[in-house]
Parts: structure tokens; C-alpha cells; sequence
């Protein structure tokens, strides 16, 4: 048995309850993992409340899909991976636990320089900003305009792109300005005479963007200033992207991601473990809280706090 972080009706936090599960053995294909650390996503509270449709709940339901710990034991038929290895957790389920058994696929060796809070922090945020980034193009001839520069996915959005050359205006707050900046973007502050500013920060044009806001002032801003319309995404607006013209990845898009971007998806993380064992990667991290506080830790991601929200099983 181990704890686990359920909720059997939709709704706020306080449907998140603390209870016992049992662990399977690893079947084949598979790992069992003691979780260090657990991310906490903003899709997270989305599908908790219902916002996010995912059908019914027929059996209490789990929660959470990134994190981080070691491995306790592997499928007969499993290579690469023994007990006691340093992992990193993505695109599992219920990972909101002390203990999670997951698909070989969704861990990746954790490099001592990674602490599991960082590696906890990753799955979403870079797979998300990698796959958009490389499905839109972005390169060294471009300037990306980012709306939501220093959350999570944009500010790894904001280090792939300067990696590949790109010059990056991102919107934030002005309190958030010194981080967008130390991450090497020019900050801009959203709020009306937006399009202007960015116009100012960027007097050769703006080539590309990508919405990780889901703001209108966002979407107008992008169509104002992007001349390919296919060069525009929104990670939050996905219903209404095909209305728009513009390209939509997730967030409540009705077309699901290709084989393509899928892959993309899971090569950022073996990209992004890398740099960050080299020192050239940053993840900036943010309240953490015990895995039985989980509530508490949805209200600090739906508060917009700074950094990235861990739990600690």
C-alpha cells in the first residue's frame, strides 16, 4: 500500500482527499517508482474541476502526471532501469502518491546535478514549450512573440528558443520582469497599448508566436502583429484556434497531438536533463508542499504563485 491523492466528484481543491492504494507489482514494460517529488500542473486543477472534460468518475481517481524518484523495481522484460536508478516521471498517472508503477516510456535517468524537486518540475512545462516551439519552426531567423513569459512553460519556451537562436519578446508582469530578462528575453508588460510595445521592443516585426497565456489581449495581439497565421499557436485556446486560423496544441484542442508532435514531446526531456547537467538549463522553483496538503498546493497554482508547485510524498 501506499498514500495517494484521489477525489471521486468534480470540483475546488477541497475535493482532493489523502488515502491508501494499493501497488502493483511492475508488469511487463514497466517500473515501480518511490516518488520524491511530485509537479503540480495547471491541467491538474482543470480536470479536477470539471473545466477540462474527462468523462464520469465511476472509482476514485488519481491525480497527476510529472515527478521524480527512485526506481524500487522493473518488468521482467525491462532494459536500462534497475532499482535504486534516479528517475525523472512523465506523462504518467496518478503520480500524486508515495509510490507509482508507470510505463518504461514515461521515465528517463536523473542526473545527480537534478534534484527530484527540478526533475518533478519538467514533464509538461518542456515537453509542452519543445513540441510547440519545433511545430511552429522557430529559429534563428525569427522573433517569437510569447505571451506568458515566466510561467513555467514559458520560461522554458523562452531558453529553447535564445538556444536556437531566435530573439524572444515575452509578456509578463512587471514583477516578473527580472526573470523573463535573466532568461534572455526582452520583457514586455501586458495591458492596453500592448501591441505597441512590442512593436517598440521589436522594430523589425514579429515572425511568430505562441499564446501561453489564453488571454484575448493575447490572440489580438498575435493576428495583429504575426503575418502567417499558421505561425501562431495557442496552448490555451484550443477551441477556438480553428475559428481564429491560427494552430492550437492541447489546452481543450479537439485534434489530438500527431505521432510527430508526441515524439517531440518525449525527446524534450532527455534534451532538457542534459542541459541541466551541464548548468545551461534553468527551472525556477517555486512553494512546495507535503503530498497530504495537495489542496493547498492546487490553490497556490491557481494563485498564480512564482515558480513551479511541488508536492513531497
Amino acid at each position: 500500500m501506499t498514500a495517494a491523492i484521489v477525489y471521486t466528484e468534480f470540483g475546488g481543491p477541497e475535493v482532493l482527499t489523502l488515502t491508501d492504494v494499493e501497488v502493483p507489482p511492475p508488469g511487463p514494460g514497466e517500473v515501480a517508482v518511490r516518488v520524491e517529488a511530485a509537479g503540480v500542473n495547471p491541467i491538474d486543477g482543470k480536470v479536477r474541476s470539471g473545466a477540462r472534460p474527462t468523462g464520469a468518475i465511476d472509482e476514485p481517481r488519481r491525480v497527476g502526471s510529472d515527478g521524480a524518484g527512485i526506481v524500487t523495481a522493473v518488468g521482467d522484460d525491462v532494459d536500462g532501469f534497475r532499482p535504486g536508478d534516479a528517475v525523472v516521471i512523465f506523462g504518467a498517472g496518478g503520480v500524486y502518491a508515495g509510490e507509482v508503477v508507470v510505463p518504461v516510456r514515461s521515465v528517463q535517468p536523473r542526473p545527480a546535478a537534478v534534484s527530484a524537486e527540478v526533475g518533478a518540475a519538467l514533464g509538461i512545462p518542456a515537453g509542452t514549450a519543445y513540441q510547440a516551439l519545433r511545430s511552429i519552426d522557430v529559429g534563428a531567423r525569427d522573433t517569437l512573440l510569447l505571451h506568458g513569459g515566466s510561467g513555467a512553460v514559458g520560461q522554458a519556451a523562452i531558453q529553447f528558443a535564445v538556444r536556437w537562436g531566435a530573439t524572444v519578446i515575452a509578456t509578463s508582469s512587471e514583477a516578473r520582469f527580472d526573470r523573463v530578462r535573466a532568461l534572455g528575453a526582452i520583457p514586455v508588460a501586458y495591458g492596453d497599448g500592448l501591441a505597441e510595445r512590442i512593436r517598440e521592443a521589436a522594430p523589425d516585426g514579429v515572425t511568430v508566436a505562441l499564446d501561453a497565456a489564453g488571454t484575448d489581449e493575447a490572440i489580438e495581439t498575435s493576428l495583429a502583429l504575426v503575418e502567417e497565421r499558421n505561425r501562431i499557436a495557442t496552448l490555451v485556446r484550443g477551441r477556438d484556434a480553428a475559428g481564429l486560423g491560427i494552430r492550437a496544441f492541447s489546452g481543450g484542442n479537439p485534434k489530438p497531438l500527431t505521432a510527430q508532435q508526441q515524439a517531440w514531446r518525449a525527446e524534450a526531456l532527455p534534451v532538457v536533463l542534459a542541459l541541466l547537467a551541464d548548468g545551461r538549463f534553468s527551472v525556477e522553483l517555486g512553494p512546495s508542499f507535503p503530498l497530504a496538503d495537495a489542496a493547498d498546493a492546487h490553490r497556490a497554482v491557481e494563485a498564480g504563485a512564482d515558480g513551479k508547485v511541488t508536492l513531497m510524498p
